[in-house]
């Protein structure tokens, strides 16, 4: 066999079934095996930022790492942005991006780029394949790095996947996640029953049901107040199931909230701090005269750390009091009739993406009497994360309903994302905040103490022209309609959860 092919047949025996592709010349003898050998999964992304985001969201939803293909350094740029949205989700995945032949290289033709420099930042593996022969070994090692939680990159070089030699690597072990310290969950049981004031905040995988209910079961015998990070990867919500809040984005709501904290004990989570910096306002979100404690730190087993916890707490597990679900709201079209209309109306075991930036951020404080879901968000920031992370949640879960919050300005960023959810007919209802403006970028033009006049806040503007969210949906084969009323809105979605295939509603907001 040659390199290619031992790549495709180490990707089957090491448990990747997906591949996010946009392939270029280099990568025409990988593309080739992927036909010739049956089962991998090949989902065509037209841009790389697609294919980056949709394999986050697949990890996300699985705990199992997805492919992507890139075209050269080039093409991994691309893709760079929602790569360290999936480096801050701590998502594993398995990069293969094409490269110059070996032999090529050294004559600097156009496409030629530091592609490993590229990739270190936002990679916890990186290695460039030397050989045909080694191509299947490199491929097992850099899959067992995904399967553990990290970005891993592995560059192909043209002539290392045509070249005859290949041999199929065998999968490598991937090591269990380290367990709590003993001294850190006796500290934190000393801290919890001195009587001060204390805070359990939870980040990574901590954020499940079971977990939730340990972490509640603490908080109940203890008095501790409990909250999760700003921006999380996944959290299972919705009825039945602890309710808990997150850090608040704003800067000021955020330092109240941890006002009066003496104690503040991390479980895979780090320690908090403000989303940008603000003039004369501190960086850090815990008072001066709090004490930070790690219970587990973000590569331990956070999970384990809590019910160790529990257990020495003695706390018995508090009955999760009914929330009611809410009717579809009616009325003007306001944050809070919005979320109370997705609460009402979020089909069972749904999947939220939540990108809803200004307009949607306050949505998951009225929406714990929905159905029970995932709730997914954009932990590093760079927007545009959203629709290829629909894509990819629903790739990874036929039969659940994928439901996007998402503002108009960051949909741009990766509007083809949409046609990828319509190739694939993917069961992806996408709402789609249209206020035609950065609305956030109004508010920190506030918080910063900056001025904005004509030019700045042109700048800022989304329309002249508007944008028209349904014929650009329906250009690239989805479904759409728009919704300029709280009526429409709620027909739409009630309509759409039963569609098959992608539906985008466009919600007027501003």
């Amino acid at each position: 066999m040659n390199g290619a092919e031992s790549l495709v047949h180490t990707l089957i025996a090491c448990g990747i079934d997906t591949v996010f592709a946009n392939p270029g010349t280099s990568e025409m003898h990988f593309v080739a095996a992927l036909d010739r050998i049956p089962g991998i999964n090949c989902v065509l992304c037209l841009d790389e930022t697609v294919a980056s985001g949709a394999a986050d969201g697949y990890w996300r939803v699985t705990g199992r790492p997805a492919a992507t293909l890139f075209h050269c350094g080039p093409g991994l740029a691309n893709g760079l942005a929602n790569l360290h949205n999936a480096r801050r989700a701590r998502s594993g995945i398995l990069n293969i991006v094409g490269d110059q032949a070996t032999y090529h290289r050294p004559l600097d033709a156009p496409l030629t780029a530091d592609t490993e420099g590229w990739a270190r930042p936002v990679s916890g593996f990186v290695r460039t394949a030397k050989s045909a022969a080694t191509v299947g070994r490199d491929a097992a090692e850099a899959i067992a790095a995904a399967r553990s939680g990290t970005i891993a990159t592995l560059i192909l070089p043209a002539d290392t996947a045509w070249t005859e030699g290949g041999v199929a690597g065998e999968t490598c072990e991937v090591p269990a996640r380290a367990m709590p310290d003993d001294e850190a969950i006796a500290s934190a049981v000393e801290v919890l029953r001195s009587g001060e004031p204390a805070m359990l905040l939870l980040g990574g995988r901590t954020l499940r049901d079971a977990t939730l209910r340990q972490a509640t079961a603490i908080a109940a015998a203890t008095g501790c107040k409990l909250l999760s990070e700003m921006f999380n990867a996944r959290m299972e919500r919705g009825q039945g199931r602890p309710p808990i809040e997150r850090i608040p984005y704003f800067i000021d709501a955020a330092i109240h909230t941890l006002s009066g904290i003496k104690h503040l004990i991390l479980v895979e989570a780090k320690p908090p701090v403000g989303f940008f910096a603000y003039p004369g306002k501190p960086g850090r979100l815990w008072p001066e005269d709090c004490t930070l404690h790690t219970l587990a730190a973000i590569d331990q087993d956070g999970s384990a750390a809590l019910t160790a916890l529990a257990q020495a707490i003695e706390g018995a597990e508090p009955e999760i009091p009914a929330t009611p679900r809410p009717a579809p709201s009616t009325g003007a079209i306001e944050p809070e009739t919005v979320a109370t209309t997705i609460a009402a109306l979020l089909p069972d075991q749904a999947i939220v993406i939540d990108e809803g930036i200004s307009f949607g951020r306050g949505f998951s404080r009225f929406t714990h009497g929905a159905a029970p879901h995932l709730w997914l968000q954009v932990p590093g920031g760079a927007i545009g994360g959203g629709l290829p992370t629909a894509v990819g949640a629903a790739v990874s879960a036929p039969g659940r309903r994928v439901v996007a919050i998402q503002a108009d300005g960051s949909a741009m960023y990766s509007i083809a994302a949409l046609w990828t959810a319509a190739r694939q007919n993917l069961d992806i209802t996408v709402i789609l905040l249209a206020n035609r403006k950065y609305a956030i970028l109004l508010h920190e033009f506030v918080g910063v103490g900056a001025n904005p006049g004509p030019t700045a806040l042109g700048m800022l503007d989304l329309g002249n022209p508007d944008l028209n969210f349904v014929k650009l949906a329906e250009g690239m084969g989805v479904a759409a309609a728009q919704a300029p009323t709280m009526a429409r809105l709620n027909e739409l979605l009630a309509s759409s959860v039963e569609h098959k295939g992608p539906f985008l509603i466009e919600l007027l907001t501003g």
